[in-house]
């Protein structure tokens, strides 16, 4: 029992400094996008980087607590790592703009205008780029929980409630894999502009 109170202990521990390491690299991000010289956008942009770090390796101990079969309910741990590697896919972001070099083919060609056609196509396709990758995250989250659904209907036998939301998830995650599959054909047209 005095195992089970550190455990959760250590748990809420750091979930709060998984909140507090969000709140502050929103904090950050937020300068960044306000940071009216270049000295200052790499300062923030190191910041970040150093938030992001810690973020990971919150993240990792998170992975290791959702893997363990010492915790039942994982629901807060699962939501709390994918805010996490949401922030790493906001800081990716950044990390490809910092890294366009001014006088490269790709600095060059930002400072282009952008025809409004060639604009709504690229709109478009971050649109289904980002429905795409959220499908993905659920698919990620229903596949998690019907496996643990699984180990505790194994322990069990005859948890009907179970097996019922069992079957709904893996119909959910068909149901996605579809619409993933259709949204990138279509993403693969929108390209080949066809």
């Amino acid at each position: 029992m005095a195992d089970k109170r550190k455990l959760q202990g250590e748990i809420d521990r750091c979930l709060k400094k998984v909140s507090e390491g969000v709140e502050q690299f929103e904090d950050i991000w937020q300068k960044l996008h306000n940071a009216a010289n270049a000295n200052q956008k790499e300062k923030y942009e190191a910041d970040l980087k150093k938030e992001i770090k810690k973020l990971q390796r919150l993240r990792d101990q998170i992975k290791t607590w959702v893997a363990s079969n010492e915790i039942k309910d994982k629901r807060q741990l699962i939501d709390n790592r994918k805010l996490i590697e949401t922030q790493m896919e906001r800081f990716k972001v950044v990390e490809r703009e910092t890294k366009t070099k001014a006088y490269s083919k790709e600095g060059l060609g930002l400072a282009q205008k952008v025809d409004p056609a060639q604009k709504e196509k690229e709109e478009v396709g971050q649109w289904l780029t980002n429905t795409i990758d959220t499908l993905n995250m659920q698919v990620d989250q229903f596949e998690s929980e019907v496996e643990s659904l699984s180990v505790q209907t194994r322990k069990k036998k005859g948890d009907k409630d179970k097996q019922d939301r069992i079957e709904g998830l893996k119909r959910h995650i068909e149901k996605h894999r579809y619409h993933v599959r259709m949204l990138e054909t279509i993403l693969r047209m929108l390209d080949n502009d066809s």
